[in-house]
């Protein structure tokens, strides 16, 4: 746990703008070194902008505009941020995209930009940070370090129509999970987080903006287009702030608390997948408790199929 972060050093993946930039916004406020880290260079200049108005004298901000499923990028990154500010003490692998339909209909290329992007861009975080944090730590018995990785409810849940989406989010709380465990056995001086957020007003909705030229996305099929629309609607309607997400974060970080929900009472349905798997249960439907949102959803795809017959 890190209970003190003035003057502590923060990287943020996805920065520019959601969660990621929230957090920036609490970091410059306590006091910390920021570096922002995002794709898309319009957001992350604003953001870096905002960041040295806003931060405390003597402080740094480094904004790097990077494709965190790039690992010459993220290497480079990396050295970057140990020769200007040596080894962070918070690491946000936060960066990420939407994607959905039903999971066979996803082509090659939407399964390595949601991978690349979700897993590999963690992975990358985790591979390269982690041993500066450890150095820095088996140098100073004082020296403390936490790193916190986006997954979603989507990766404790396996709702329908968001299996690629899911897959990436299922895999990020299995290494976050991995990580503490790991982190356990080789020091006490730094910790872990996963961040399960279920639908929140971020600019996630939005994430074919950022689809690299070398990805181009195929023509979406009916199943893509109906994931996408239910996303926007969902997202764009979600009553819990990024802001107050980003609160929480910083909240486990400071208390060393594994787990952090957005919407606790979404845990209703991850404990009926886990008594499934226990009681080796069939799979219960997760939009058991919305059966608008089902009925609508099979509705929909059943007769896009009755129109193809």
């Amino acid at each position: 746990m890190i209970e003190d972060f003035n003057g502590k050093t923060a990287v943020l993946t996805g920065a520019g703008s959601g969660f990621g930039l929230e957090c920036a916004r609490i970091g410059a406020r306590l006091g910390m070194n920021l570096v922002l880290v995002d794709v898309q260079r319009d957001a992350l200049d604003t953001a870096a902008a905002e960041m040295r108005a806003s931060c405390s004298p003597g402080r740094q901000v480094l904004a790097r505009q990077v494709d965190v499923a790039n690992a010459a990028g993220m290497q480079q990154l990396a050295e970057d941020v140990q020769q200007r500010l040596g080894a962070p003490h918070l690491v946000f692998n936060n960066a990420g995209v939407g994607a959905g339909g039903l999971v066979w209909e996803n082509s090659v290329k939407d399964w390595e930009w949601v991978l690349g992007v979700n897993l590999w861009g963690v992975v990358h975080g985790v591979r390269l940070f982690t041993p500066m944090m450890l150095a820095a730590a088996g140098k100073d018995p004082a020296w403390r370090g936490h790193i916190v990785n986006t997954a979603s409810m989507a990766g404790l849940l396996a709702a329908p129509n968001m299996g690629i989406y899911n897959v990436s989010k299922h895999a990020v709380v299995s290494l976050s999970e991995t990580l503490y465990q790991d982190l356990a056995l080789v020091t006490d001086q730094i910790g872990a987080s996963v961040l399960c957020p279920f639908f929140v007003s971020t600019a996630i909705h939005q994430s074919q903006r950022n689809r690299p030229a070398s990805l181009p996305a195929d023509r979406p099929t009916r199943s893509q287009r109906i994931s996408r629309a239910m996303s926007n609607k969902a997202v764009g309607s979600g009553k819990v702030s990024a802001a107050a997400v980003a609160q929480k974060v910083f909240d486990a970080v400071a208390q060393g608390r594994f787990y952090i929900y957005s919407h606790p009472k979404s845990l209703a349905s991850v404990q009926t997948r886990m008594e499934d798997i226990v009681l080796g249960r069939n799979p219960t439907d997760p939009l058991a408790d919305k059966p608008e949102i089902g009925a609508q959803l099979r509705a929909a795809l059943r007769a896009d199929e009755a129109a193809g017959a």
